[in-house]
């Protein structure tokens, strides 16, 4: 099931935790097929000559890619639900095909250069849901080559060189809820009058060749509703008057299209839940003008995207039409202000300015939006001053990222976060350094969620800046250089759940039995991952009685470490990348009572010195996650075998036998001439 889930996402550009709108109309054509690809070499490391089970106790889904394979192996199950049979070569798909594997629910057939789909290819599989047919050469399908499934749902012709919809046959498709078109030569989106199309949730043209939506065109979609129809890299540039009346759409989208008016008119007395309008970074910034939104009032959208666009002439009437909005994403529109004065948007609860030009927080007119619910600015391309009070009329909000932002502030952060006593998510991540006060976050007392990973800080007071946060649950703090030696830097903190400390460095390397810990009694999740370590007290997690998940990976710790585990059990332990070489046989006991181990890239000792370890392990094998990679560094002759396959003899060997009954039996002899030398002593000396 991993590619269909991946299929029915939307491709998303994200690197570092900030949104960099680098991704291509291209390189969009390509992602759904890419995805596939990835997922091949992936899996690619791990096959061998025979289809690669996903579930090796339920038997029901296999990956047979990329095998040259021109049929079914036999080898194959009959009770097979999911295959993934992508890169093989399949040129005719005939009834007898698959014909066998009757419980097939999902058949991904990915560049199998199929040319042919013959008559009730898949007449025996009734419970096939989805069938994935990309990027082969499709030359001709039968009318009937669908029949068979009761309920075939997902259909992805994506690349397969259609030009004309008449081509895709439409019997059996009665069920069918989303279709793939995306990356082929089709010019009009006008369906056959037969064709079902209404339960449709999903019909995506991206990447076409349509310029023009006619009223005659849409009209096979009158009888869907919610549809979420995507247009994205074909160019609209005509319209009908009329064409999208009183339709009802969960999604449209409009990405590429370098003239936006056409859209705005063309989809007049319409009904948009997301309506995406944005462009890309191979696409020239087209200007556009205030009086284009006009058509927004004609219509019912709650949310736009309008990414890397410039609005030339923008003032407050820019967002006359706007007024009904509850999401708008203005990102890389090259804002150095939103103006004042903006009206009647109330009802806005989500704004996104990422990758703009701001100087200042104020200059966003925060006022304008007093229903705020979610505020993202991130990946400012100017330092961003947080300024005083530029927030405090949002009253309302709850999430605010300010990531990636270039911030600096000496006294942060109440002043600045004034009046935001509902915010439960605060992102201050990738940023300069804070000075952050004792109760820095006094105006926030309801964050549940705070991550300032990466930026630098430094408390400018005796008390915990965090100590007034008592419903605080996660807390990044990772790669922030901390002062790991104040014991009460994260005093108050008595619901944490969730800590990451990746990255920071403690005193001399190691966790002493007092330590900045001991405060968080109901911690579930620590992260001290790349922390430099060497040791652990053994009672330095004493008070920890809650841990779930311990993630002590890529640290130079000894297998004694584990010893400051011993009060836990049914944990996660990560202990990658360490400096372990052998286990003492008395913490077995305690790795046996933890749920999932990974001991994976440590440079572990296969020699009798660890012989109990390699023993216990090899019979719970279960426990382990990166088998393939725990293997042996020592002796050289067993360097990098996995520690699965070693088989060591520990006991007296044959030889050894014979040398330990010489040495006894000299021993006897030794201790007769002795005794006799004694006697014959003492009998001398009477």
């Amino acid at each position: 099931m991993t590619i269909a889930n991946n299929l029915l996402h939307e491709p998303l550009c994200v690197f570092a935790d900030i949104y960099l709108v680098k991704i291509t109309r291209r390189e969009i054509a390509v992602q759904r097929i890419n995805v596939i690809l990835l997922v091949d070499q992936i899996t690619n490391s791990v096959r061998n000559l025979h289809c690669f089970s996903h579930q090796k106790e339920a038997n029901s889904t296999y990956n047979c890619e990329n095998l040259g394979l021109t049929g079914v192996p036999d080898t194959l199950p009959n009770t097979t639900e999911f295959l993934e049979f992508g890169f093989n070569f399949l040129p005719t798909l005939e009834n007898t095909t698959f014909s066998r594997l009757v419980d097939l629910i999902f058949l991904d057939l990915t560049r199998c250069q199929i040319n042919w789909v013959h008559e009730d290819t898949f007449q025996n599989h009734h419970q096939l849901n989805t069938i994935v047919l990309t990027g082969n050469p499709l030359i001709f399908m039968a009318e009937t080559s669908l029949n068979g499934p009761m309920s075939l749902q997902h259909l992805f012709l994506i690349q397969t060189g259609i030009s004309n919809l008449e081509f895709i046959p439409s019997q059996n498709l009665e069920n069918l809820e989303s279709l793939y078109l995306g990356s082929n030569h089709i010019s009009s989106i006008k369906f056959p009058e037969n064709f079902p199309t209404q339960n449709l949730k999903v019909l995506d043209f991206q990447n076409n060749a349509i310029h023009y939506l006619s009223s005659e065109d849409l009209h096979a979609l009158e009888k869907t509703t919610n549809l979420s129809l995507n247009f994205n890299g074909n160019d609209i540039k005509g319209i009908e008057a009329g064409a999208f009346h009183s339709k009802i759409f969960q999604s449209l989208n409009f990405g590429g299209t370098l003239n936006l008016s056409v859209v705005l008119k063309g989809l007049q007395n319409s009904s948009i839940q997301s309506l995406w309008l944005g462009s890309y970074e191979d696409t020239d910034d087209q200007d556009l003008t205030s009086a284009m939104f006009d058509g927004l009032c004609e219509m019912s959208v709650e949310s736009i995207n309008l990414q890397k666009q410039y609005i030339s002439d923008i003032s407050s009437t820019t967002f006359r039409c706007f007024t009904q909005l509850q999401e708008l994403d203005l990102t890389a529109n090259h804002l150095n202000e939103l103006p004042s004065g903006i009206k009647g948007m109330k009802a806005l609860k989500k704004l996104v300015l990422n990758v703009n030009i701001f100087d200042q927080l104020c200059q966003i007119s925060a006022a304008s939006f007093p229903s705020l619910l979610d505020l993202s600015i991130k990946g400012n391309k100017k330092k961003l001053d947080l300024g005083v009070g530029c927030l405090e009329k949002l009253e309302n909000l709850q999430k605010l990222d300010l990531s990636h932002s270039d911030i600096e502030a000496s006294d942060c952060c109440n002043i600045q976060l004034k009046n935001l006593s509902h915010l439960q998510y605060l992102n201050l991540s990738y940023n300069e350094p804070l000075g952050l006060q004792s109760q820095a976050f006094k105006e926030c007392p309801q964050l549940e969620g705070l991550d300032l990973a990466f930026t630098r800080w430094y408390v400018k007071g005796p008390q915990s800046p965090f100590q007034n946060l008592h419903i605080l649950q996660v807390l990044n703090l990772s790669h922030c250089l901390l002062d790991t030696s104040n014991q009460h830097l994260l005093t108050g903190l008595v619901d944490l759940r969730h800590l990451n400390l990746q990255g920071n460095h403690f005193q001399d390397g190691s966790i002493s039995k007092t330590n900045l810990l001991q405060t968080l009694r109901s911690l579930e999740i620590l992260i001290l991952s790349s922390c430099d370590l060497l040791s652990i007290d053994k009672q330095a997690f004493q008070s920890l009685g809650k841990l779930s998940h311990v993630d002590l990976s890529y640290n130079n710790l000894m297998g004694n470490s584990i010893d400051a585990l011993s009060h836990l059990q049914g944990i996660y332990l990560n202990m990658a990348a360490n400096n372990i070489h052998v286990i003492p046989s008395h913490l077995l006991l305690t790795l046996s009572q933890q749920s999932t181990i990974n001991l994976s890239h440590n440079p572990l000792d296969c020699t009798c010195s660890n012989i109990h370890f390699i023993t216990w392990y090899k019979e719970n094998l279960q426990k382990f996650e990166g088998s393939e990679d725990t293997k042996c560094a020592n002796p050289p002759s067993l360097k990098g075998v996995k520690l699965s396959d070693v088989k060591l003899s520990c006991g007296i060997t044959a030889m050894g036998i014979f040398f330990l009954v010489v040495f006894l039996f000299l021993i006897a002899l030794l201790l007769i001439f002795s005794v006799k030398f004694l006697l014959r002593w003492k009998y001398q000396h009477i």
